[in-house]
């Protein structure tokens, strides 16, 4: 369990908090998904989590441990953490990618490469072909799968997840989003994802959060904000796809 207890955030030189008093609860083997404009303090959320930014007030507890007391290195290194456009490092193969938080744990090489070619095979890449391969030799959808299974390297029961599709085309996102929700499925994770499409929040999350100005302004799953928006602003984001669809079919109607 992931507890984020009245935390704030404010960086020096703004006017106002990045996340302010906020409070979230996320349970175990849960999907929730934060959601809100861009500058809603969504990311900079995921990323204290993790110790990447540091909180200014509150407390945030994993598992009742609150993490300010944790190595922060030895606590990222048992948290998954993807980022967008892979964040791979371009003079590594694929394998080696994938086997660098075991080899900085002092793991030996047969244990490596037996773990490297299991997650390629999870996320759907064979190890024969593409172990060697580097990430400027990959797609930008395969050089994500190697991102996400060395984020799963050294088997954290947490994901976080910072906009992980958002840079690929429509096709590969929906596959790789369908893909990584089989895998938290199985691998019965608990994952925090950072997205702006609500599509993409109805099809993959448990819960979603939406946030607005630092705030957490609703909490529940895609039926209950649905029934019950918090405010106008939920209900907004909520009818998001609906709009989307219904200008695309009028588009397709006038084209034909």
């Amino acid at each position: 369990m992931i507890e984020v207890d009245d935390v704030s955030k404010r960086y020096a030189g703004t006017s106002s908090a990045s996340v302010d008093h906020l409070t979230l609860t996320i349970f175990p083997r849960e999907f929730l998904v934060l959601i809100g404009p861009s500058g809603c303090g969504k990311t900079t959320t995921l990323t204290m989590i993790n110790r990447l930014t540091e909180i200014d007030g509150g407390e945030i507890r994993i598992d009742g441990r609150a993490i300010l007391g944790d190595d922060p290195v030895q606590l990222r290194r048992g948290i998954g953490y993807v980022i967008q456009e892979a964040g791979l490092f371009p003079h590594l193969t694929a394998a080696e990618n994938i086997g660098i938080t075991p080899r900085l744990l002092g793991w030996d090489r047969q244990r490596i490469t037996a773990r490297t070619a299991e997650l390629m095979k999870l996320v759907q890449m064979d190890p024969a072909r593409f172990s060697g391969s580097l990430p400027g030799q990959l797609s930008g959808g395969q050089r994500q799968r190697v991102a996400m299974a060395r984020a799963l390297a050294v088997r954290p029961n947490i994901m976080l997840l910072d906009e992980p599709f958002g840079a690929l085309d429509p096709i590969t996102r929906d596959e790789i989003a369908e893909d990584y929700r089989r895998i938290h499925d199985e691998l019965r994770l608990t994952t925090v994802m950072v997205t702006h499409d609500m599509t993409e929040a109805l099809w993959l999350a448990d819960r979603i959060a939406v946030m607005r100005g630092g705030k957490l302004v609703q909490v529940g799953t895609p039926a209950e904000l649905a029934a019950h928006p918090a405010e106008d602003f939920v209900a907004r984001m909520i009818e998001t796809p609906r709009r989307r669809t219904e200008k695309l079919a009028a588009t397709l109607r006038g084209a034909s």
